[in-house]
């Protein structure tokens, strides 16, 4: 069984347009996920499943809810000796480890503000971090010299923050689990003052800052329930199954398909703590533990598909989402054809839960992010917020209900100037842009600041970045607009070669020659420029910007 009655009153398993007119979460008053999810599987069915783990050292553990919930209270009887309060915030760096799950269910249960976050971070990220959001405390682990960057970090720009690591570390750092040891497993839920509720501050993300220093994103204690279409709706997890999303736990999209949905909807999660992508243990977890729903970013998709996945047995295998980037239709085809499985698209934003998706009885169109989630008013407006009609481009905007809509984000810590400008008109603009095409799928066009205005026409970076990828030399790319006396902007792809392939003045005339044949002219590329790597994120995401104001700065 699963907890799914308790938060929707109705049927969770009928097709779209049912689930758009009827679906609507049960708001608990004071809800809070670690009591009332996770305590509640403890006293109903403890023995159930909640997560299976393992890495690359052939480690593999698994954990029950009775096993989480109590584990969950020694943590937060370890974090209050330890001097955290409601309120408080505290960084979790733990990339994929398994204590990452009891610390997060910790801090829900004390009020405290978790925040996430990867272990890719250089001590300028960490002291920014730690500025910005007043952090109280920091848990991570030795593994990828990230306590490094933290001691480094603390040792330029000293601060009071305490330091706890769960592997390795040193005399600045307690060690979590010898210290563990010294609290038992009752924590009673706090009342008064001290209770959590619906719209106290629970998580807070940096965002990955594709176009500036990263804004800090807060969500509240109703952020676990706008996750219920993600997991069930979307990723069709099943009960007693065994989901897996690829997703570091430093990013949204761990909580995604890692713990709040799945779990309210009774799935367990499996989590592999990979040190790096590798294909072949890949396809050797995907067998060995019987995965039965599965999600993953389009660029694991592509690499999955250089494999021939006839041969890879999946019998328990049921459904496979993608999110993160809009889908290539080739890597669509390819992987249909040789599993039989349709991947479906979902959409959404550290902001938000999933906000459009490709959902029951409706069929997939590669590319499309398919329509918008049952519980969200998501529309596409023109510049005067009128609805667009079929094959305009507009921004994606959500509009918000006097009701609290779960897992929509409260505000940007600390800044309210521009939370006030996200969320004071009832319509949140995501910054996004797209259009509905005849029958109202929902079709990813760019980033509001990089689309392309050329010639009088906008060009989408996607579209055109899309088919570059199919030519075989190409092996990123990012297409972007530079100053154009003509056109206004010109369409640029800086191209990042597979081996193999050098660079030369044939193959940009090749690549141009290829692109023509598949897309109008006036979004074909006039510049193409090699380059050894793209400018990116810490989370991978392309730099567009950057890529603008290096142009920016050459032709000044």
């Amino acid at each position: 069984m699963n907890l799914l009655k308790n938060f929707v009153d109705c049927n969770l398993d009928a097709d779209y347009d049912e689930l758009k007119k009827n679906y609507k979460i049960k708001i608990p008053q004071n809800f809070n996920f670690a009591y009332d999810v996770v305590d509640e599987y403890a006293k109903i069915q403890p023995e159930k499943q909640a997560m299976l783990w393992c890495n690359d050292n052939n480690e593999e553990l698994t954990f029950n809810f009775k096993q989480m919930s109590e584990l969950s209270k020694q943590t937060a009887n370890l974090l209050v000796a330890k001097g955290i309060k409601k309120g408080d915030r505290v960084m979790l760096i733990l990339r994929r480890r398994w204590e990452f799950w009891p610390l997060m269910l910790a801090l829900h249960r004390i009020g405290a503000i978790a925040i996430p976050a990867t272990n890719q971070l250089l001590a300028e990220d960490i002291t920014y971090r730690i500025k910005s959001a007043g952090i109280k405390m920091i848990v991570s682990f030795d593994e990828g010299k990230i306590l490094k960057q933290i001691e480094l970090s603390l040792e330029k720009n000293p601060a009071d923050v305490s330091l706890i690591s769960v592997l390795g570390g040193g005399e600045k750092w307690g060690d979590f689990h010898s210290e563990l040891k010294k609290y038992d497993s009752s924590f009673e839920r706090p009342s008064g003052e001290n209770a959590t509720c619906n719209t106290d501050p629970m998580l807070l993300y940096f965002t990955s800052g594709t176009s500036g220093y990263p804004k800090m994103v807060v969500h509240n204690f109703l952020y676990p329930l706008g996750h219920i279409a993600t997991a069930k709706l979307w990723q069709h997890v099943v009960d007693d199954g065994l989901h897996f999303s690829i997703a570091e736990t430093g990013w949204g999209k761990a909580v995604w398909g890692k713990l709040y949905g799945q779990w309210i909807a009774g799935s367990s999660v499996f989590v592999y703590d990979m040190l790096g992508f590798t294909p072949d243990l890949f396809f050797e977890k995907l067998q060995q533990y019987h995965i039965t729903t599965f999600c993953a970013p389009p660029t694991v998709y592509r690499f999955l598909i250089r494999r021939d996945l006839t041969q890879i047995k999946t019998p328990a295998l049921k459904h496979c989402v993608t999110a993160g980037e809009a889908l290539n239709s080739e890597v669509y085809n390819i992987f249909f054809k040789q599993t039989g499985f349709k991947m479906h698209e979902g959409y959404g934003q550290t902001e938000t839960p999933l906000i459009a998706g490709t959902f029951k009885g409706m069929e997939p169109r590669p590319g499309s992010m398919g329509k918008a989630a049952p519980g969200i008013n998501l529309e596409i407006v023109d510049e005067n917020g009128k609805r667009c009609p079929p094959n305009q481009t507009g921004d994606i905007v959500i509009h918000l209900s006097d009701e609290l809509t779960p897992g929509i984000f409260m505000g940007y810590y600390g800044d309210e100037e521009n939370t006030k400008k996200a969320l004071d008109s009832g319509t949140y603009y995501t910054g996004d842009t797209a259009y509905y095409d005849e029958d109202g799928y929902i079709w990813f066009v760019g980033r509001g600041d990089d689309l392309i205005k050329s010639t009088g026409y906008r060009v989408s970076p996607f579209e055109v970045e899309s088919v570059l990828q199919q030519h075989p030399a190409v092996l990123e790319c990012a297409v972007t607009g530079v100053p154009d006396s003509y056109r206004g902007q010109a369409v640029k792809a800086s191209i990042v070669l597979c081996e193999g392939y050098e660079p030369s003045n044939e193959l940009k005339t090749e690549i141009n020659t290829f692109v023509k044949g598949k897309l109008a002219v006036y979004k074909s590329p006039r510049v193409i420029e090699f380059v050894k790597e793209l400018p990116k994120t810490i989370s991978g995401k392309i730099r567009r910007v950057q890529i603008r104001q290096e142009d920016e700065r050459k032709n000044k």
